[in-house]
C-alpha cells in the first residue's frame, strides 16, 4: 500500500531551509517532514535525547552537591582554625618577630610540601568525613 500523499503550503523561509537540508546526500524533503511530524505529534516516543540529558544534569548535580560538601568543610575548618589561634596566640614581642618569622616560613613550606602529597591522589579528608552531604543542608 502506497503512502498517503498530502500537500502543504510553507513560508518561503521554510521551504528554502527544507531545500537546503534535503540537498545533503541520503535526505530527502520527505524524510524531514515526517520526522518533524513524528517528533511534534509522538513527542513522548523521542526521550533518548531527554533521557540522556536527565541523566547528565542528576550526575552533574550530584558533583556540585560534593563541591558544596567540600567548600563548607573547608569554610568550617578554616574558621575554626583562625578562630583557635586568634584566642590562642599571644602577640610576639617586637625584639622577636624575625626569628619568629623565619620558623613560621619554614612550618610554612612544611604544610605545603604535606599538602601537596595529601592532594596529589591520596584520599581526601572530605572522602574521609563520617556524613553525608544532605547533613550540610
Amino acid at each position: 500500500m502506497p503512502k498517503p500523499r498530502a500537500n502543504l503550503r510553507l513560508s518561503p523561509k521554510l521551504n528554502n531551509a527544507l531545500c537546503a537540508a534535503a540537498e545533503r546526500p541520503g535526505v530527502t524533503k520527505t524524510a524531514i517532514l515526517e520526522a518533524a511530524l513524528q517528533q511534534f505529534l509522538f513527542p513522548e516516543e523521542d526521550r533518548g535525547l531527554e533521557a540522556r540529558l536527565i541523566g547528565r544534569m542528576d550526575a552533574f548535580d550530584a558533583r556540585q552537591g560534593q563541591i558544596e560538601r567540600d567548600v563548607t568543610l573547608t569554610m568550617e575548618t578554616l574558621a575554626h582554625y583562625v578562630f583557635y589561634w586568634l584566642t590562642r596566640t599571644d602577640p610576639i614581642p617586637e625584639g622577636e618577630r624575625d626569628a619568629a618569622h623565619a620558623l613560621g616560613q619554614r612550618r610554612f613550606d612544611f604544610f605545603i610540601e604535606q599538602l601537596a602529597r595529601k592532594v596529589s591522589g591520596q584520599v581526601s579528608l572530605a572522602d574521609r568525613m563520617p556524613f553525608d552531604h544532605d547533613d550540610l543542608d
